[in-house]
């Protein structure tokens, strides 16, 4: 199963709502190219929304980082939504619980943003 991403707006935050897996190859380009993308029509307050992420490898986890990192250079947020029990785990288990904000329901997440 590949990954999908649709992109939505709230409030001026612009949301990945990304499903299937995140690994090696198609689902870790997939990332780079929807937050390039994203960052490059000029909004920099992005949520990614894992709710519907099955599986996650050391590349999608790589992936993750490396659009944390891009987002954050060009001044701007990224944020995560919606970890299931997996992802969140891995994340714990790798230290990059503390590096990125995670939040749990959406409302809080968008009010979450610097205005």
């Amino acid at each position: 199963m590949s990954m999908k991403v649709s992109t939505r707006q709230v409030d001026g935050v612009t949301i990945l709502d990304l499903s299937g897996r995140i690994t090696l190859g198609e689902g870790s380009v997939t990332i780079r190219d929807a937050v390039r993308d994203v960052l490059a029509k000029g909004s920099n307050k992005i949520l990614l929304n894992l709710g519907d992420i099955n599986y996650i490898d050391s590349s999608g986890i790589g992936e993750l980082v490396s659009a944390f990192t891009t987002v954050k250079n060009s001044g701007g947020e990224l944020k995560l939504l919606n970890l299931t029990k997996k992802v969140h785990d891995l994340l714990q288990i790798t230290k990059l619980y503390t590096v990125f904000d995670v939040k749990d329901d959406e409302a809080s997440a968008i009010s979450s943003f610097t205005k």
